[in-house]
């Protein structure tokens, strides 16, 4: 907990302690703001699970507010107006504007050890891509490059047509990655036989 006792990490265990009527101590931390205890307890998290690229980005996102309001802050602190720049960032043409600064995005990246480039994805595909990309993303059945390549063939789609096409988009995909396995095992089998048949070519030779 933070030093006004607010939970930072620990959640899940406060309230099975809780409903189970179980003692528990609590570990009082001192953090500057509430992006430092943010960051904290991601670090925390990040430690106790093996996770993959979207799942950091995802754990990143929850750092967005808080970096965005202090690079606000220290523009408004040096006399300027704070406007998220898009440059140099992996955009999705004519998507949606989304404000970010490149400076948000390589804090974010940083904070979870993600290239600025697979971040500036995941944040594209967070904010643009239908419920069921990111679905097919958690359950781990696509990459983050494939998952963004399927929110831009999406872009020019009418929005309430959108789910619906990404989930014929989706079965295609599966369809694609079957027929790739099935030919994968298809030329394996034809390998064993080829080998099958000189293994057997030589001992009619030796005999």
């Amino acid at each position: 907990v933070n030093e006004d006792l607010v939970v930072v990490d620990g959640h899940n265990r406060q309230q099975i302690c809780t409903r189970h009527d179980l003692p528990y101590k609590m570990a009082v931390f001192a953090f500057d703001d509430l992006l430092e205890a943010k960051q904290w307890a991601l670090d925390t998290q990040k430690g106790r699970r093996n996770l993959d690229k979207w799942e950091l980005g995802k754990i990143a996102l929850k750092l967005k507010p808080e970096i965005e309001a202090k690079a606000k802050a220290n523009m408004s602190a040096g006399g300027q107006a704070y406007h998220p720049s898009e440059e140099g960032s992996a955009t999705l043409p004519n998507l949606p504007s989304v404000e970010k600064a490149v400076d948000t995005r390589k804090e974010l990246a940083e904070a979870v050890g993600l290239g600025e480039r697979t971040m500036g994805k995941v944040m594209q595909i967070d904010e643009n891509a239908p419920e069921v990309i990111k679905e097919a993303l958690d359950k781990k059945e696509l990459s983050i490059n494939k998952g963004y390549d399927l929110t831009r063939q999406l872009q020019d789609i009418p929005e309430e047509q959108r789910e619906q096409a990404a989930a014929e988009l989706l079965e295609y995909e599966k369809a694609k990655k079957e027929l790739k396995k099935q030919d994968a095992e298809i030329d394996r089998k034809g390998k064993i036989a080829a080998l099958f048949c000189k293994a057997y070519e030589k001992a009619i030779l030796l005999t």
